[in-house]
């Protein structure tokens, strides 16, 4: 609208006023004059410590368990996942080791996935590594052109210490996981995961993820490449010191 125009308008508005008297005042002042602008939404408040605690339910581990990928099966890697959040003041949760186990000895295979509750998982500063299970994996289209959220800028030990990662020396950022991308176990004849974490062998072999993202033109979090071998200095050979995910089930 050109301005003597809208002049002219917000006058007879006013004229208006004055000749229908006070019962027409509230409407013929809105008619005179602008809308006012709308106040801008409030920012949300940052997180406080305890609410950054209530919600610490991811980590990679600080260190490996000290033989290799054996960890003593599933329950031994549990039991170092617990270990070290109990040692931060997390050990009223229940954590689990992101691993898959492959079927054997009668055993049916188990999928790291499903191990891992459903989400939301926060690391120890209080960001969102994933939303969901879906979200981690990148179940739908979606989900797997976004990503999820772990990155070397996210993934740090339950001590709140960045983990070393391609560039750093020594480079530890292979993670053991025994899975395939989309978080289950393998289902063909050859070894994944070091007989199921009971082996330190030179000649077996465990499937690991990068979670800086980098390296070996496979940047899969969870699925990057096997092993070679599964002793401490095979893993440390690899790019690797033998750390685990852990995620709270609750």
């Amino acid at each position: 609208m050109k301005p003597i125009l809208h002049a002219a308008r917000i006058h007879v508005a006013t004229c208006l006023c004055a000749a229908l008297g006070a019962s027409a005042l509230s409407s013929c002042a809105q008619t005179a004059a602008p809308a006012a602008a709308s106040a801008p939404p409030a920012a949300a408040s940052a997180p406080t410590p305890a609410e950054i605690a209530q919600r610490f339910s991811f980590f990679v581990t600080s260190e490996g368990a000290g033989k290799g990928a054996d960890l003593g099966g599933l329950a031994g890697a549990d039991a170092h996942c617990q270990k070290l959040a109990s040692a931060a003041g997390a050990g009223s949760k229940t954590w689990h080791a992101y691993l898959s186990t492959q079927a054997a000895n009668g055993q049916a295979a188990v999928n790291a996935r499903d191990r891992i509750g459903q989400g939301p998982w926060y690391n120890v500063r209080g960001a969102v590594v994933a939303k969901s299970l879906s979200h981690l994996h990148g179940d739908t289209l979606d989900e797997a052109r976004l990503g999820n959220n772990l990155s070397w800028a996210t993934a740090f030990t339950e001590k709140n210490e960045a983990v070393k990662r391609a560039g750093d020396k020594p480079n530890e950022h292979d993670i053991l996981t025994g899975s395939l991308p989309d978080g289950r176990a393998f289902s063909d004849a050859a070894d994944h995961s070091c007989k199921n974490y009971t082996s330190s062998a030179v000649d077996a072999s465990v499937q690991v993820g990068h979670f800086d993202r980098t390296g070996g033109g496979n940047t899969s979090w969870n699925s990057a490449h096997a092993s070679r071998g599964c002793g401490q200095p095979n893993l440390v050979a690899t790019g690797g010191a033998g750390l685990l995910y852990c995620f709270a089930v609750n």
